[in-house]
């Protein structure tokens, strides 16, 4: 990693690739961002000699970042100044310094100071930079011999070149950014070695003239991702034409909430053949695991997803085989479906949920977006014709079209569960016919808020404070239980989503991911030690952990009641659901039930328990051997050995190894069968075997 002189970079500049300050003038570069078709910010960079000035600001789905950055380059391209001050998505101040004297650099972010003594030529890596910056790093990577740099905090960032792509009659040199997260970055860059777009499948930052291009874009972003995760799957999915004996395990049964004695478990195919005696002798031709004592759990669940292919690789990876997608990009949701149920890349079992929204300025833009009644109702048709389970109401969505969306999903035999959309309560929308509520603030929010306080913006988190020291016992609060208790209405409280926004502090782990903050790569930990929702007073931050003392009273209470729970993160890591059961565990919940809720709870929710839910014979082999008991240790869930999904072995070390995530546990022993040996023909054979068999 020894970046060129500075010749060669100057003569490199002259021929598209490195970014010097002779290779800048005075420029000013507009981009559009652009979120599942529709244009919700901007990028605005003023380049003057080796000076950049960056206007960022976003808003979708009512938050996004605001953003003002400067920076200053050397003439390598290297970041020597590099300030950001505004906010970020939820409203966290930002006010971000970096400088380089030398081989010395330092800087201050929400995690507080840092500095390093660089010994080779070294990247910092903005914790709030806009998509702007990801072409500075490129340039600078393809500057360095093996396009390869260390990184400031920490880690590396590297650079991958793919095949170029062509937008109109212009060809643009397309790469991967690696090493920021656990996504790799797809961006273009012109024939001057300019950023022209960075792009998803989702969304992306482009140049205004290129915004037409956008669609494209995502669509080659979601081919090129497929072929990536495809590979990936081919390198981490082991299948046995053969049966598979995992020995000497102990199963959890969620049925009962005990652990069993030792058994051998057998799979064949995509099903459990057997749970035999451990004493049981194997058949010939087998593929044997040696669980050593280890607890086998059933798959783990997440009933509030939104699935991509990394995530799906990161569900596998954390032992969770089953999801319920709670809003996608249609067209994206139903093909990524398909590629994992016909293995050609790794991830859960989805159940799709179709994501319906209102117009407004606020507007999520997943699934439809419908500005009338007539509208809504075609879009529960569409879902309906595609064998969607639930519609999901959202924020912008007129509360008076719910009950005609709740008579056409019923007619059509799917369920409605959702937000509680803005200047109405979770009272009103479970009379409209709500079979669930989402997200447990939802819940709560309509206990503490005026009817007229719009809950399509960020107060729909911020106003959380008002929670604290909340009497679940009140007349108001158990009038609401009491009728989701007589009409069975279930609620997905995604707790552990509301500890990371109400709960990070800058500076500080945030609970939500310290069991396992160690296993995550450099410039996730970074984000985890960042605040989200904005604080300005020692008597926020007190409203806010308040907040989440009565949540977790309010879980307890609720499962007391018998209400149905399902657990959900809306987070894409996988292990979050780890750390959503865990707080269940906190609040009071006994860890048998909450393993309960993890596994079998979810499918009896759905009417799947028949195939699905706990490890038995006949039943799908959906299982995770753990290193650890969870009954005496619920952190067990996260020393995660072997997975298993549909027959199918994976070994998340493996996986967590393409992502730069610590691995939590050493993969089983693995026998792999032996040559088959000759089965004993019973009937059959030749007509002289036969005659001679039974001659005596």
């Amino acid at each position: 990693m020894h970046l060129k002189r500075t010749a060669a970079l100057r003569l490199l500049a002259c021929s598209t690739i490195a970014l010097s300050a002779g290779a800048l003038h005075a420029e000013a570069e507009r981009f559009a961002v652009i979120d599942n078709g529709e244009n919700v910010g901007h990028v605005y960079a003023d380049v003057q000699g080796n000076t950049v000035s960056i206007d960022h600001d976003v808003k979708s789905n009512g938050r996004g970042p605001t953003m003002h950055e400067a920076i200053v380059l050397d003439d390598n391209g290297l970041p020597t100044s590099w300030t950001l001050q505004g906010t970020s998505t939820f409203g966290n101040k930002v006010d971000e310094q970096f400088t380089a004297r030398g081989k010395r650099l330092s800087w201050v972010d929400t995690t507080g100071k840092g500095a390093m003594q660089a010994k080779l030529p070294t990247l910092y890596v903005a914790q709030e930079g806009s998509p702007f910056s990801l072409g500075i790093y490129a340039r600078a990577l393809l500057a360095d011999s093996d396009h390869a740099l260390p990184a400031a905090p920490g880690g590396t960032l590297s650079l991958e070149e793919e095949a170029p792509v062509s937008l109109g009659a212009t060809a643009y040199r397309a790469f991967l950014v690696k090493g920021i997260g656990l996504t790799p970055s797809a961006i273009l860059l012109d024939d001057k070695g300019a950023l022209a777009a960075a792009y998803s499948p989702t969304n992306a930052t482009v140049r205004e003239s290129l915004a037409p291009y956008a669609g494209e874009l995502a669509k080659i972003a979601a081919e090129r991702s497929a072929a990536r995760f495809a590979a990936i799957q081919k390198k981490v999915a082991h299948n046995y034409d053969a049966p598979i004996r995992i020995r000497d395990v102990r199963v959890f049964d969620p049925a009962s909430g005990k652990l069993g004695d030792p058994v051998s478990i057998v799979v064949f195919g995509d099903r459990i053949a057997s749970v035999e005696p451990l004493d049981s002798p194997a058949s010939p031709g087998e593929a044997t695991v040696e669980g050593a004592g280890r607890v086998v759990i059933p798959g783990l669940h997440d009933m509030h997803a939104h699935v991509s292919l990394q995530s799906a690789l990161l569900y596998i990876a954390s032992g969770v085989t089953s999801v319920r997608d709670m809003g996608n990009e249609n067209a994206f949701l139903i093909d990524l479906t398909r590629r994992i149920d016909a293995g050609e890349v790794a991830g859960p079992r989805i159940v799709r949920n179709g994501f319906l929204e209102g117009r407004s300025p606020y507007s999520s833009r997943n699934g439809f977006i419908a500005g009338s009644e007539a509208e809504a109702l075609d879009a529960v048709r569409w879902y309906g014709a595609r064998g969607y389970w639930q519609v999901k109401i959202y924020n912008s969505f007129n509360p008076e079209w719910v009950p005609s969306v709740v008579r056409e999903a019923r007619r059509l035999g799917m369920g409605v569960t959702g937000h509680i959309p803005a200047f109405t309560n979770a009272d009103a929308m479970i009379a409209a016919g709500y079979d669930e509520v989402t997200h447990i603030n939802q819940l709560m929010l309509g206990w503490v808020l005026d009817p007229k306080e719009d809950t399509r913006t960020p107060l729909r988190l911020t106003a959380m404070r008002r929670t604290a020291g909340l009497d679940i016992t009140s007349p108001r609060v158990a009038s609401t239980l009491d009728t989701m208790q007589a009409k069975h209405i279930a609620l997905d409280p995604t707790a552990v989503t509301l500890e990371l926004l109400m709960m990070s502090r800058d500076g500080k782990i945030s609970p939500a991911v310290a069991g396992y903050f160690d296993h995550l790569p450099v410039g996730v930990q970074r984000n985890r030690r960042q605040g989200i929702a904005p604080i300005k007073t020692p008597e926020d931050a007190a409203g806010y952990d308040g907040a989440f003392v009565t949540i977790k009273a309010l879980l307890r209470d609720m499962h007391r009641r018998g209400i149905t729970l399902l657990p959900g993160t809306d987070d894409a890591t996988g292990l979050s659901v780890h750390r959503e059961l865990q707080i269940y565990a906190e609040a009071g919940l006994p860890v048998a039930d909450v393993l309960k809720i993890g596994t079998l709870g979810p499918e009896q929710y759905m009417h799947r328990d028949q195939s699905y839910g706990s490890v038995e014979k006949g039943k799908y082999a959906d299982f995770v051997l753990l290193d650890g008991n969870p009954l005496e240790d619920i952190s067990a869930i996260h020393r995660m050995a072997m997975v298993v999904k549909g027959g199918t072995v994976y070994f998340p070390s493996e996986i967590w190894g393409e992502v730069g995530v610590k691995p939590f546990a050493e993969p089983p022993k693995v026998v792999a069968p032996a040559a088959a040996a000759k089965p004993v023909a019973l009937m059959g054979g030749s007509g002289a075997e036969a005659h001679e068999d039974f001659a005596f």
